[in-house]
């Protein structure tokens, strides 16, 4: 039997906006700075909010983790719709803009089977993989 195939064309990808003041302010911070300062100030920023999410994971905190993953997720969810996103399609990696987003999902996955969560941490991995199969690959060693 053959593959079924789609016969809708895929959406175009989605490119979220540079925030260059946010990403200045993101990096350092992440040399030394304060990150808890940087999302007061960038509160809408998710890289900052993955930042966050991942210095909680690896320091054993799993529900500050899954708080800032969380947080990075929906703030970039937000960001994501008001672009033209319409929950398919396309998210790359390699536009650095939409990394917050793809790095806030990464951390939830991981959050999600530090606490037990195993449905939403197979849903996140998932939803990673769909939005761009480079992203997963990056962060796998994360």
């Amino acid at each position: 039997m053959a593959a079924m195939r789609n016969l809708l064309p895929e959406p175009p990808p989605t490119l979220l906006p540079a925030d260059d003041a946010a990403a200045a302010a993101l990096a350092e911070a992440e040399a030394g700075g304060d990150l808890a300062a940087v999302a007061a100030r960038f509160p809408a920023y998710s890289g900052v909010w993955a930042a966050l999410a991942m210095r909680a994971l690896r320091a054993g905190d799993v529900i500050a983790g899954y708080a800032y993953a969380r947080t990075g997720y929906h703030r970039g969810l937000d960001q994501l719709r008001r672009h033209g996103w319409k929950g398919h399609g396309p998210v790359p990696w390699s536009h650095q803009p939409n990394q917050g987003f793809l790095r806030s999902l990464h951390a939830l996955s991981q959050a999600a089977v530090a606490i037990g969560e195993a449905d939403e941490a197979a849903r996140c991995a998932q939803f990673l993989r769909d939005c761009d199969p480079m992203a997963a690959d990056a962060l796998a060693g994360s």
